[in-house]
């Protein structure tokens, strides 16, 4: 059995109207399936070998999203965020005293081991110290962060990981708007759905299609299996001619 039955829907908070969130709640994938990925070594390289082979696109390399604070590997499924550029100016946007970002309503939908993904601005915090705070409250295990965030420190004390564009002092409180929960996102050109599955780790990123998380799986195993023959016979000593004659994966 690949998934479980959605959780009951929680009510809203009122961060954002209504119908910006497409979905309150999504099918959970099998803890057992999210264990066997996180037993994989090679995470997200391995991941994308998959992928190739079964003509899937969803990897983003550490150069474009990089773990920006001290983080290990990431295994989760996504709540969505979706940010857009305020259409007032930042002196009009103080003046009326409102802040517009609504990523809270991500936080209070998610259940423990989701990733926050989202979808926001370059050079701009759409994701500060407190609400890494909220989010790992929630029990949210890290975020992906397709711009800027801020409040390095706090993150880091609380051992929530971040993948991002950067960090900036910049407030997104007077420059973005939360438009969308648990929509379709684009992270760095890949289209992500909420309850797809979030693989992160030292060399970058990689979104599975919620469809396709049993068959990425199968072959990440095979492909590991590949990789742990050919590492033993390099450490037996097998000669190069034969290592290369051989067919590991």
């Amino acid at each position: 059995m690949v998934d479980r039955a959605a959780p009951q829907q929680k009510p809203l908070t009122g961060r954002v109207p209504p119908e910006a969130v497409r979905r309150r709640a999504f099918p959970a994938l099998a803890p057992g399936l999210l264990e066997r990925y996180a037993a994989i070594g090679d995470l997200t390289p391995t991941a994308s070998d998959a992928m190739d082979n079964l003509g899937l696109a969803g990897v983003v390399p550490a150069s474009v999203l990089a773990p920006q604070l001290p983080a290990g590997r990431l295994v989760g499924q996504a709540v969505t965020v979706r940010n857009a550029e305020r259409p007032d100016t930042v002196a009009a946007a103080v003046r009326e005293g409102k802040s517009r970002m609504g990523e809270h309503e991500a936080y209070n939908l998610a259940e423990p081991g989701n990733v926050v993904v989202i979808e926001g601005l370059a050079g701009v915090s759409n994701l500060g110290g407190q609400s890494a705070m909220v989010a790992h409250r929630a029990g949210c295990v890290g975020a992906i962060v397709d711009g800027g965030f801020r409040d390095p420190d706090t993150s880091r004390g609380l051992g929530f990981p971040i993948w991002s564009r950067g960090v900036t002092p910049v407030t997104g409180k007077w420059r973005l708007q939360t438009v969308e929960i648990n929509g379709r996102v684009r992270i760095a050109g890949v289209s992500v759905d909420a309850g797809d599955l979030v693989l992160a780790d030292q060399a970058g990123v990689a979104f599975i299609p919620y469809a396709h998380a049993q068959a990425v799986l199968a072959e990440m195993e095979r492909i590991q299996d590949g990789d742990r023959r050919q590492q033993r016979d390099i450490a037996a000593g097998i000669d190069l001619r034969t290592l290369a004659a051989t067919k590991y994966k």
